[in-house]
């Protein structure tokens, strides 16, 4: 689980440090601090990342790419019934915000007899 939380965090840095120092990334973040942050800079990223834990069945992913004003992206996610949520998005200034939930595989619920699975 350490792992995950230290992937995001560098990729939140990796992110913010393309955002606002560009070309120079993290090496050049002691210059940037001390000159004026351009607030109107062009925003630009991506990223993604991804979970697959089979002690837990925690199995997940998510990436999304931006440029100006679209961005798109898509995640997924195992549900308890042992279906797949995925969701596609995107986002620009035209169309707004749309997204497409789809629902892969079947759902399995047990049945419960007396409190007890069969």
């Amino acid at each position: 689980m350490f792992k995950i939380i230290a992937l995001v965090a560098c990729l939140a840095v990796v992110a913010s440090a393309q955002y606002y120092g560009g070309e120079h990334g993290l090496s050049g973040y002691a210059h940037h601090h001390e000159e004026p942050k351009d607030y109107y800079a062009y925003p630009k990223y991506k990223f993604e990342y991804g979970v697959k834990d089979p002690h837990t069945g925690d199995h997940k992913s998510q990436w999304e790419v931006r440029d100006g004003d679209v961005v798109k992206g898509q995640y997924s996610l195992h549900e308890a019934d042992g279906t797949e949520r995925v969701v596609e998005y995107k986002s620009d200034k035209h169309s707004g915000f749309e997204a497409v939930v789809k629902k892969v595989g079947h759902a399995h619920h047990p049945q419960v007899y007396g409190g007890h699975h069969y």
